[in-house]
């Protein structure tokens, strides 16, 4: 059965309210990490280091191995929106910052 036009939007709704409960859960828990890293033993910045995390969903779900704890895909789009939210925000640098982690 297909749903109405009215179906949908609630569905729709409460898929983005999960997400978003995920990612505000999430970056309370790892301190802003997406946008602000600590650099401890990576010196790439903070839009690189979403990217690798997307390259790594992807790889697991190109190959079929997920944990069976984890919502890959939940995750994956979790990282897409936090690629377009570190990319608005003018003070995130291409590169790592000056005085980053020892060579």
């Amino acid at each position: 059965m297909a749903l109405n036009t009215e179906q949908m939007a609630e569905k729709i709704e409460k898929e983005c309210d999960e997400i978003k409960r995920m990612l505000l859960a999430k970056n309370e828990s790892y301190g802003n990490a997406a946008a602000d890293p600590i650099w401890i033993f990576s010196s790439t910045n903070a839009l690189e280091g979403i990217n690798i995390r997307i390259d790594d969903k992807l790889s697991r779900l190109s190959r079929g191995r997920q944990y069976q704890q984890e919502d890959t895909i939940k995750d994956l789009i979790g990282y897409l929106i936090l690629k377009r939210v570190v990319a608005s925000i003018p003070t995130v640098a291409p590169a790592a910052p000056a005085g980053g982690p020892a060579s």
